[in-house]
């Protein structure tokens, strides 16, 4: 198996970074989204049965560059938060930690419809009663509990597994 990724990599990590170069346009972050592409592929159980290595690798290296666009969108959606409010700005440490926090939320809810997502979050986040939340989205209050009970479903299936 490691003889397949040696070749693999040897083959095709020059490719890979022109490729990732092109759709983040770094050169750095385009390396580093690389190496986590093998990195996943190391994980990978069968690797001998990879037929097309490059639509492969493209495929993880895609869903990976996803995943750094909503990360630094989580994290400027934040940073904007903090300096509109007059709080003691955290330490890197603590803004790293909040950040992680708040992209694993992202993820959790990820999987809901939008509405859906919304509701929870108005819930949640802002406090708002049901009726109040089916005020401000123009549904019904029994829409509002539908939602919420798809929400905590999702969110209870996905922290149990």
């Amino acid at each position: 198996m490691t003889s397949t990724i040696n070749a693999i990599y040897i083959e095709h990590h020059g490719w890979l970074r022109r490729f990732l170069s092109r759709r983040t346009g770094c050169v750095h972050l385009a390396s580093d989204i690389a190496q986590d592409v093998f990195v996943r592929l190391l994980t990978r159980d069968s690797v001998a049965e990879i037929r097309e290595p490059r639509a492969f690798l493209a495929r993880i290296a895609q869903g990976l560059v996803a995943d750094q666009w909503r990360r630094a969108a989580i994290e400027r959606a934040w940073l904007e938060t903090v300096a509109t409010m007059e709080l003691s700005v955290p330490s890197p440490e603590e803004q790293a930690e909040i950040v992680e926090a708040l992209v694993r939320i992202d993820a959790l809810l990820s999987g809901l419809a939008p509405r859906t997502r919304e509701t929870f979050l108005l819930s949640r986040l802002e406090g708002l009663t049901y009726p109040q939340i089916a005020e401000r989205l123009s549904v019904s209050l029994s829409t509002v509990e539908k939602d919420m009970a798809t929400a905590m479903r999702h969110v209870y299936h996905l922290l149990t597994d």
